[in-house]
């Protein structure tokens, strides 16, 4: 069995999220999407309200989970039993930060490996500020997520 965890704040979710869920549970027998609290970040939505939105945009995916954690992203991985994390890439930028968290990952559990995931070329724009820029703003998002969040994610900024 093939597992492995996509990690991420998903705050919101947007297309190329769903976009690497989608292509990696093509390729894992068991994908695992952690949402977690980036300490780097301040949330806009609630980590309730991201697991629901993942949730809402994953049902049709019968080999994902959605779970919460904390903590360190290895110490997760060994509770999931699986030595394998996806990150999204979209540009250098994403790049540089996410091998240095590759190598530092590896130092501290040599066997955990990182698979990088490039994005389709037509989100490598995006991210969750963005859209949330954008709707704060009033400007539709509706490319930009999934149809089925449209409503939830414009709400929240009305």
């Amino acid at each position: 069995m093939t597992r492995a965890i996509y990690p991420g704040s998903f705050d919101p979710v947007t297309k190329g999220h769903l976009d690497i869920i989608t292509r990696t549970s093509k390729i894992m027998t068991h994908l695992t999407v952690a949402v977690l609290d980036n300490p780097r970040k301040v949330a806009t939505f609630t980590i309730e309200k991201r697991i629901e939105m993942l949730k809402l945009v994953t049902e049709s995916y019968p080999n994902v989970e959605v779970e919460y954690f904390n903590g360190l992203l290895i110490d997760y991985a060994l509770k999931k039993d699986t030595n394998i994390i996806v990150k999204g890439l979209r540009a250098i930028s994403d790049f540089e930060f996410e091998f240095q968290m590759a190598l530092v990952n590896q130092k501290l559990n040599p066997a955990i490996e990182t698979l990088f995931m490039m994005t389709n070329s037509k989100y490598s724009y995006l991210s969750s500020s963005i859209v949330k820029e954008i709707a704060a703003l009033g400007g539709d998002i509706s490319s930009l997520v999934p149809e089925v969040l449209l409503d939830m994610i414009v709400t929240k900024f009305k």
